[in-house]
């Protein structure tokens, strides 16, 4: 279902990809010639594509969205750990993106670590074209998390709520830093879901 690298797809979708892309200018009738400075985007993805990585589940609840307001989901694979004292985490998301523009205005998100059982879910959040969010986590079990107000999906390995505390832009993607508030480690012997060379795959 998803055979594109997450820098591919966060072009059109809204998978954070690794690292902002190099910009690019071109001749006519000739291909495309990376800045003197840097390198082309095809040699970028290619490097970046060896290296693996976890998946996880951004959410965020939208309260302006309907009466109801709506949840809005993110597959992600540029999530990392920033600090332990404060505990801080760090995603990077599209500029423009749907989840960017949540996030610039709603502080409280929630990240579900998936493990490799939920590669489905990793593709439904990630697909070009894809459906409103409110079809897409339909028939996913989850619970709303009490701190952030967000989606937690059931069979996640961990669930962190969270709030943000700095965007910081860098390229076409701007990284969010926020402070963990609460954690859930529910007792599971999943491995994780990973990101390797275009494909979701399961650690064993």
């Amino acid at each position: 279902m998803f055979t594109k690298t997450p820098a591919e797809t966060a072009a059109s979708g809204p998978v954070a990809d690794l690292a902002p892309t190099a910009a690019l200018t071109s001749v006519p009738g000739g291909p495309p010639i990376p800045h003197a400075v840097g390198v082309s985007d095809d040699e970028f993805r290619a490097a970046l594509a060896r290296l693996a990585a976890g998946v996880v589940l951004i959410t965020a609840h939208d309260p302006d969205d309907g009466p109801r307001g709506e949840d809005v989901g993110m597959t992600a694979t540029a999530f990392l750990s920033v600090s332990l004292d404060p505990p801080l985490v760090m995603v990077s998301v599209r500029n423009d993106s749907r989840m960017d523009d949540l996030l610039e205005r709603q502080p409280d998100w929630a990240v579900s670590v998936l493990s490799g059982h939920q590669r489905q879910i990793a593709g439904r959040f990630a697909m070009k074209g894809r459906i409103s969010d409110r079809l897409l986590f339909e028939d996913i079990p989850y619970v709303r998390g009490e701190t952030s107000g967000a989606p937690l999906v059931g069979g996640a390995l961990a669930n962190l709520e969270c709030r943000t505390e700095q965007r910081v832009p860098a390229g076409d993607h701007t990284l969010v830093i926020a402070r963990v508030l609460a954690t859930s480690v529910p007792s599971r012997e999943d491995g994780p879901l990973t990101y390797f060379r275009g494909k979701y795959r399961q650690l064993r």
